[in-house]
């Protein structure tokens, strides 16, 4: 059977709203039957600068192979704010459509705990250098076992 990877970019949400340090956060479904996964279908909640991070992490450990661009960090958008956060949201979900088609990037394990569990960005870092309490493959599956992915999920359909 082919491989497929889904993965959407959804619900974004304002945090913190009306504070100074309010921010966007977006789901992230991912439904596979790629052996590159740990787990089959997963959802986290990811913001804007840590897709910037991983962005950046993929570009250091992925030597030629062009990572794909981010949507741009625009402090002067002209428009709604709904309307920035809808382009954001699709350009979040070009990003890691073009990533996750990519077999060089798909096999950095950063990308897959950012995937694959709810780790913050130090925590990832930690998992992957063996820092951490769990394994990668420890920390996804955990993560899909605690049904947090399936709950979120399942909260928003209609």
């Amino acid at each position: 059977p082919q491989e497929l990877t889904t993965v959407r970019v959804q619900d974004p949400r304002v945090q913190n709203e009306g504070s100074w340090n309010s921010y966007v956060d977006y789901k992230i479904f991912l439904h596979t039957n790629s052996k590159a996964f740990t787990a089959k279908t997963s959802c986290v909640r990811r913001r804007y600068r840590e897709f910037v991070w991983l962005r950046r992490q993929l570009q250091k450990n992925a030597g030629l192979v062009p990572v794909p661009e981010l949507p741009g960090k625009s402090t002067f958008f002209v428009g709604s704010t709904d309307e920035f956060i809808e382009k954001r949201r699709q350009g979040l979900q070009q990003f890691l459509e073009k990533v996750v088609q990519n077999v060089v990037l798909l096999s950095d394990s950063r990308l897959h705990l950012f995937l694959q569990s709810q780790l913050s960005v130090p925590d990832i870092e930690a998992c992957v250098q063996g820092q951490g309490t769990q394994t990668v493959t420890e920390a996804i599956l955990h993560y899909a076992m605690s049904n947090c992915g399936w709950v979120q999920e399942e909260e928003s359909r209609p």
